[in-house]
């Protein structure tokens, strides 16, 4: 339910906002006014088109806020409406109402929030479909449609869902499998082709048998072993002066840095002074660490290859590794990613006249359980299609066609991405003349009737749900207007209805009457939103009746025509809750 809805700079509207309640909501005023606006700002939340015309002129941009209320819903319902705006980063606001906004600017911009995060405006779409339902004249001619006309069979039926899902699960495995059979029986020779080179270069690459990091490796050990000789005279000289000659074996008369290191340590320790045997300290353990570096010394001494063909056996293989890189990947590492996704790739291809067949038993046995899948699901729309008929046909006899017929008809199709069947509804003026499609059959005023009878038929299953109707009532006048009012307002004991409309007999059945009420001055024109009180709703709707607002006459029918609206929904109600 839309609880609260404001909009600046839309249109002729400046700024107004109303609060709304359940039930049922009429929007009346002049031509002009700025009721159209109110329409464009619910289809901006739920997810429309952003247009920067409909920005008021002189204004930076257009702001339209919602507050809407998922826990009328059904629990299912309202659990995927909580999920989708936690997914989206937002949160309920302290009321446990979700905030959606939508601004554009001039320049025609559009930014979407819900529940105080900025989403994509395909969000609020999907947000908006478990809660608002708009239906204009456009929402009229997209009944026309056979998607849409099935569309209402799935949706009166609540068996109909389930069967809905298990065929398009197997429509896609069948058509996955096909589309792989397809593409290998007609790219067999590449396929082929493309095996001989992957055998080809798995087979190279696994021969040289490369590590990841291994090119880094070698590149290292490479530069060690082609400046070994100096990197040994250093580390000789530097041991030759820690401990002298006869580290390495050889000998001479002079005494090393380690003996005269020691000697010192040894004859400062020895001494009365204080400072001197402190420094002794420090010079033991200079000493100390000088004895840990001439072990390092020796140990990386000993640790140099002494082999000459050592070297060479790594620039080979360097050599090696250097050729996989130029084909493969820049470095080792990424050579032995290609080869694991190569072998993985191989193993998914398969060119034998045995794969071919058994896919091609898979494909047949798919197509198999889908079609299956699409009879059952046929006949259940074939059910549901004869009751929705003639529940409508009883509707659209309410709404002043005494005699029409409403009929559904569905023809065998190919299986498709919802079926194998095609839907129509046809529309007959009797019981003796055959019914013909709607776009041929079908007034402007008799479509919106239709319309009307089948959201009060397949909303009678679901509750809390916004439904707004946009001049549904065009076209239409005398008794078909009273009986579209008590079918808005039966709906209403369901759900939210807002209906945008210039009829009285309509605007009488309301709950909530609101008023668009325009104020033309020398330099523009503004438009602003007032909620009636019951006088207020009587001379509006005296004003609706031909402008007879200012007569006592125009008055005392607007007051009977309200007054018998208001006491026929409290009887309906009552009735109900009895």
């Amino acid at each position: 339910m839309l609880a609260d809805l404001s909009i600046s700079n839309l249109g002729v509207i400046t700024s107004a906002s109303a609060e709304l309640s359940s039930g049922l909501t009429v929007l009346t005023g002049e031509t002009g006014a700025g009721k159209t606006m109110v329409v464009t700002g619910l289809r901006l939340l739920s997810g429309g088109r952003a247009d920067a015309s409909r920005v008021r002129s002189g204004a930076e941009r257009a702001l339209v806020e919602g507050s809407f209320v998922s826990a009328d819903l059904g629990p299912g319902q309202h659990r995927k409406v909580a999920d989708l705006v936690e997914a989206a980063g937002g949160v309920p606001d302290d009321n446990g109402e979700f905030l959606v906004a939508r601004s554009v600017t001039a320049g025609g911009r559009s930014k979407a929030y819900l529940g105080g995060k900025a989403v994509p405006a395909a969000t609020l779409k999907e947000f908006s479909e478990h809660l608002l339902t708009i239906h204009g004249q456009n929402d009229q001619l997209r009944l026309l449609a056979p998607e849409q006309q099935l569309a209402a069979i799935d949706r009166f039926d609540e068996s109909i869902a389930p069967l809905v899902q298990e065929y398009r699960e197997a429509y896609k495995k069948y058509r996955a499998l096909a589309k792989d059979l397809r593409e290998r029986t007609k790219s067999k020779r590449e396929l082929a082709q493309e095996v001989d080179r992957l055998t080809f270069a798995v087979n190279e690459i696994e021969a040289v048998d490369p590590r990841e990091g291994e090119d880094e490796e070698l590149l290292a050990q490479i530069r060690r072993l082609q400046s070994v000789d100096t990197l040994r005279e250093q580390a000789t000289e530097a041991l030759t002066c820690i401990d002298g000659p006869e580290a390495l074996g050889g000998y001479g008369e002079e005494d090393p840095a380690s003996t005269l290191l020691g000697r010192a340590a040894e004859t400062l320790r020895s001494s009365s002074d204080v400072t001197l045997r402190e420094l002794g300290e420090e010079l033991t353990e200079v000493s100390q660490r000088l004895s840990t570096v001439s072990g390092e010394l020796g140990s990386y001494l000993a640790g140099l290859p002494v082999d000459p063909g050592e070297l060479d056996t790594l620039l080979h293989r360097q050599q090696d590794l250097k050729s996989l890189t130029r084909k493969y990947a820049p470095d080792a590492t990424g050579v032995v990613r290609w080869l694991e996704k190569a072998k993985l790739r191989l193993s998914k291809i398969d060119t034998s006249t045995e794969a071919l067949e058994k896919l091609a038993k898979q494909v047949a046995s798919a197509q198999a359980d889908m079609e299956k899948k699409a009879a059952r699901l046929s006949k259940a729309r074939g059910r549901a299609a004869g009751t929705l008929a003639q529940e409508a046909t009883k509707e659209i006899r309410g709404l002043a066609m005494p005699k029409a017929r409403l009929e559904v008809s569905i023809e065998q199709t190919d299986c498709g991405p919802y079926g194998a069947d095609s839907v129509e509804i046809l529309l007959a003026p009797n019981d003796s003349t055959p019914g013909r499609p709607l776009a041929a059959s079908a007034s402007g005023g008799e479509l919106s009737r239709v319309m009307l009878a089948l959201e009060v038929i397949l909303s009678s299953t679901t509750t809390g749900e916004t439904l707004v109707f946009d001049e549904v009532d065009a076209g239409v006048g005398g008794r078909a207007a009273v009986e579209i009012g008590r079918r808005l307002a039966r709906l209403a004991q369901r759900h939210q209805v807002i209906v945008v409309t210039h009829l009285p007999q309509v605007a009488a059945y309301a709950d909530t009457h609101l008023h668009v009420a325009k104020h033309v001055g020398d330099d523009e024109v503004t438009s602003g939103v007032l909620t009636l009180s019951a006088d207020q709703r009587v001379e509006e709707l005296a004003r609706m009746l031909a402008g007879l607002d200012d007569t006592e006459t125009g008055r005392a029918h607007a007051q009977e025509l309200f007054d018998r609206a208001r006491a026929e929904v409290e009887a309906e109600r009552s009735a109900a809750r009895a």
